[in-house]
């Protein structure tokens, strides 16, 4: 390792921006992350200008907390980088040459980072899963997807279906109807208010799946002792396996990994789903994830540098962009 040369890794999504350096040559993170705001989307997607505004500093704080130096590449995961990355990837690599003299940039879709952070370079498949959900899986010679879909087309066991689900059972039990919940009228009423200004409430909001997935904690909790929630959370995990099983490869070892804050939720999802994963994947071997993707963004980077990447490169998922010294 040459003292003083870094790589840096970077995740962008829709909370925020975050970056860690990493010794070149390296995995894994070294000393502090620094964040910003999110990046704007814009005609040509993600704004590639917006993007070096935010970035910049961040690299350049870092860089001087670590003694300087310099990045000798960079590996950025960004939500959305399959469909709306075409202005990142027209314009960043260069920015990041001309601006911090990056030679190697690699720019991936935020579950090709998670998959890195959770795995490394091993096949297998991982689920993503928070606000929403998404699987994808390797051979190591293509990459392989799963929903991911958002809210309203799929998304299917992600905290935003989970909330959904919750509040749909509560608006049944508000109105009569069969398939409803007391026990999560009760919890959404204490949540929201009184049910029939909900949709008013919820339909003018921009962060309508953030909002949704805000009860999925409340459906967890309720599983237990209610059982159209305990049904929701064994209908969510049923779906979660589906999405690995449709990624994962169906030859040799597979492990499967699971990444994500919706997984917090606990025993009430997290044992369904061991069974589903059993039934539905029988020769896949569940493994922790062993980081974030922001960890998975330095991995990439570090083998990007040392010329190792063994990751499948694709148009959308995955790309390296070299440029000249500078």
């Amino acid at each position: 390792m040459t003292p003083g040369e870094w790589v840096l890794g970077v995740d962008s999504g829709g909370s925020g921006l975050r970056a860690a350096l990493h010794v070149a040559h390296g995995t894994g993170r070294a000393g502090p992350v620094r964040s910003s705001g999110p990046v704007r989307t814009g005609p040509l997607g993600i704004d590639a200008g917006h993007f070096m505004e935010q970035l910049l500093p961040l690299a350049r704080g870092l860089l001087e907390a670590s003694g300087g130096g310099r990045i000798t590449a960079v590996a950025v995961g960004a939500t959305g980088m399959a469909t709306l990355g075409d202005d990142l990837r027209a314009g960043l690599p260069a920015a990041l040459a001309r601006t911090l003299g990056v030679r190697r940039t690699a720019l991936a879709a935020d579950a090709v980072t998670a998959y890195a952070g959770a795995l490394g370079d091993r096949p297998g498949a991982v689920v993503a899963a928070g606000t929403g959900m998404i699987a994808t899986g390797t051979d190591l010679t293509v990459w392989r997807r799963a929903d991911g879909w958002g809210h309203l087309l799929g998304d299917c066991g992600s905290g935003a279906w989970i909330g959904r689900a919750g509040l749909e059972a509560a608006m049944r039990a508000h109105d009569g109807r069969r398939g409803g919940s007391k026990v999560l009228l009760a919890r959404a009423e204490e949540l929201f208010g009184p049910l029939a200004g909900l949709p008013a409430r919820l339909y003018t909001r921009t962060d309508r799946p953030a909002v949704l997935a805000s009860f999925a904690p409340e459906v967890a909790g309720c599983a237990a002792d209610d059982t159209v929630a305990g049904g929701i959370l064994r209908a969510a995990a049923r779906h979660i396996a589906e999405a690995a099983a449709a990624v994962c490869p169906s030859a040799g070892a597979c492990e499967v990994a699971l990444t994500g804050g919706l997984f917090k939720l606990g025993e009430p999802l997290l044992a369904p789903l061991r069974d589903e994963l059993a039934e539905q994947l029988p020769h896949a071997r569940r493994v922790p994830a062993a980081g974030d993707p922001l960890d998975g963004a330095l991995r990439i980077a570090a083998d990007v540098a040392a010329d190792r990447l063994r990751l499948p490169l694709d148009a959308g998922m995955l790309s390296v962009h070299s440029e000249g010294d500078s």
